[in-house]
């Protein structure tokens, strides 16, 4: 019997295990895959989200620094800078690793290559099964990501009104070519996927190029995918990888009896930017801390719900108001997205938000003070 079994070991798993591995919880953390693996994302880590982590990333594991964004809306295009970092590039095989090494080092067990096919809340425990057998526990963290099923033991699989899809590759380029043309900005383009953007992200060996948007707004994603590489000068033969991108500030279930999920699988996402990592690493470290106070302390099951308040609290309110800011940009992309790109200042005052500096319930109210957006 353990104290919490913790499904999946991306960065919101392993940030749950090595929370509850410090605080003393008899941990179980099942991954399916055998780490590294490949992740398909663009790899962009804020500030934000390293100032929730109790460790420094090494030198290797950070690819790039970045103090700015270039815009691009059609024929616009708008460039904003901060004098200081606003986040990093990082190649999610080695920074996922990273943190699932740094996870076993609190005493976990860890089983990686053990995929968890369903999640049982009985009265007194919650039942894991997998082909290898099936392990009890007092609770259950599951932290599989937008595309896991296991979930579903909770709430139901989101529909295609409550995600978007992405598209990645990697472009190989030497680290001069990529200096010149990014230096050291993130490049967006807005207006290739309905409901998202495109981007063109620097790493030290490659170039991130992806797309991401609603199902709807991406009918034919492959074919987007193609014309937006062709576009943008990338002519080659590139292999494509999708995945699932949960809109963050629906009302969604994120609790059961014994289970809480975190990260991705709770929809924890920023619904304009896309950016997950954040709230990830901080969803994973709550649900530990909770399940610790009833383990440990004695707290009551009732307990349990402090998970949800102390997200809600932490970025609730900030993923509310992407979501909102979102539908707004992308109901009327040709208005606001050329106001957007309209002025430095936008963007400027918009990268406080990526710094997260001010939340998008102050971003829009500024908006609305300074440009009269109805």
């Amino acid at each position: 019997m353990y104290d919490v079994i913790i499904i999946g070991g991306g960065p919101s798993g392993a940030s749950a295990a090595r929370r509850a591995g410090k605080l003393g919880l008899k941990t179980l953390l099942l991954e399916k895959e055998k780490f590294p693996r490949y992740k398909p994302c663009g790899g962009g880590l804020s500030e934000h989200a390293i100032s929730y982590l109790d460790f420094e990333l090494p030198k290797d594991v950070i690819e790039w620094e970045v103090t700015g964004t270039k815009v691009i809306f059609r024929d616009q295009l708008i460039k904003a800078n901060k004098d200081r970092r606003l986040s990093v590039l990082v190649s999610r095989d080695k920074f996922d690793n990273f943190l699932l090494e740094k996870a076993k080092e609190t005493g976990i067990e860890v089983h990686t290559g053990e995929k968890a096919l369903c999640c049982r809340e009985m009265p007194d425990c919650i039942e894991v099964e997998t082909r290898q057998g099936t392990y009890q526990a007092k609770f259950a963290i599951i932290a599989e990501g937008a595309q896991g099923l296991v979930k579903t033991c909770v709430r139901p699989a989101d529909n295609k009104d409550e995600y978007g899809i992405g598209l990645v590759t990697e472009v190989p380029a030497e680290e001069r070519e990529i200096k010149e043309r990014l230096g050291k900005n993130l490049e967006l383009h807005f207006g290739v996927a309905g409901g998202g953007y495109g981007w063109i992200f620097p790493h030290k060996t490659y170039y991130s190029v992806g797309i991401g948007g609603a199902v709807k707004g991406l009918p034919h994603p492959k074919e987007s995918m193609l014309e937006f590489l062709q576009e943008n000068g990338f002519s080659g033969e590139y292999k494509l990888h999708g995945h699932k991108i949960p809109w963050g500030g629906l009302k969604r279930k994120v609790m059961g009896s014994r289970v809480l999920l975190s990260g991705d699988a709770a929809g924890f996402v920023d619904a304009f930017s896309g950016e997950g990592l954040a709230y990830a690493i901080r969803s994973g470290q709550f649900a530990a801390e909770v399940i610790a106070g009833i383990c440990l302390q004695g707290r009551s099951l009732k307990d349990l719900s402090r998970y949800e308040a102390l997200c809600r609290a932490e970025f609730g309110t900030h993923l509310k108001y992407s979501l909102m800011f979102s539908r707004i940009m992308h109901r009327f992309p040709d208005r606001t997205f050329k106001i957007f790109t309209s002025s430095d200042k936008m963007l400027d005052k918009y990268l406080e938000v990526i710094d997260f500096k001010i939340n998008y319930k102050d971003y829009l109210r500024w908006c609305l003070l300074n440009f009269k957006l109805r």
